[in-house]
């Protein structure tokens, strides 16, 4: 068994392998993480040394005063918060699709999508026109610094819509964290297991995910719920089966108890 040992490097060493093995990939393997170490001829390194400097890079944000700002800022407002967002999807034929969505952040329901090619500044405001009816607008919209969300944009929605534009820092995507969850959400649920053939299967396809998403899906900052919210069924007989209902081509199911004995 290796043990833990101290790796002679210096400051700038240090902070060298924190910065490009925590935040970037996050999934990566704690085995994978101490191989790149060892190639790097670090010898006799231990798990338990890699885990060791790993956690002591935990800061979602350097300036500690401004994340704990956007989180109060989340949660005393969530009621009144959507969030908007892009995520790209190719094309059997490697022609990028971009999927724009609008999620609210109070129960997680998708407002709005649709799907284009050609992504633009002109087409957003057409969205939100259609997303947001002069009765459901929300007081604070999220957004990333995608270039697309310009000024026009920002404009569009203070003016016409009466909604504030909150923008999130450079290269801090956990600042519209529930928009993030939705995407990685959508690609393990459906997109990673499709060959998409162009923009009118894509917005089949997430028409048909969204229905579920927001009425069958549960989640588990929802309490265990849908967005839509589901009914918790009682066992209507003592020998009732669950019967299960296929969704998403059988990628995903709803599991029922049988009306029938």
């Amino acid at each position: 068994m290796i043990k833990p040992i101290k790796i002679n490097m210096n400051v700038s060493e240090t902070n060298t392998l924190k910065n490009n093995h925590q935040p970037r990939n996050q999934f990566t393997h704690l085995k994978r993480r101490g191989a790149e170490i060892l190639m790097l001829g670090f010898n006799d390194v231990s798990e338990a040394t890699v885990s060791r400097y790993l956690r002591s890079f935990k800061s979602n944000h350097p300036d500690k005063k401004k994340q704990q700002s956007w989180m109060t800022f989340l949660k005393n407002h969530r009621n009144e918060i959507s969030a908007m967002d892009f995520f790209v999807v190719p094309t059997i034929g490697f022609k990028i699709l971009y999927v724009f969505f609008i999620i609210d952040h109070k129960r997680r329901i998708i407002r709005h999508f649709n799907v284009t090619s050609h992504p633009s500044a002109l087409w957003v405001i057409q969205q939100l026109r259609d997303a947001f009816p002069f009765d459901q607008v929300p007081k604070y919209l999220i957004m990333d610094r995608d270039k697309i969300f310009s000024p026009r944009v920002k404009g569009f929605l203070e003016r016409q819509l009466g909604i504030k534009p909150k923008v999130t820092s450079y290269r801090s995507p956990w600042q519209n964290g529930i928009a993030e969850r939705f995407v990685l959400s959508a690609r393990t649920d459906i997109i990673n297991h499709v060959i998409v053939f162009g923009e009118d299967h894509l917005r089949r396809l997430m028409k048909e995910y969204i229905d579920y998403y927001n009425g069958d899906r549960c989640h588990l900052a929802m309490g265990r719920d849908s967005p839509f919210g589901r009914k918790i069924e009682v066992k209507p007989f003592e020998f009732s089966k669950v019967k299960s209902i296929p969704k998403l081509g059988r990628l995903q199911h709803r599991y029922e108890w049988k009306k029938a004995a």
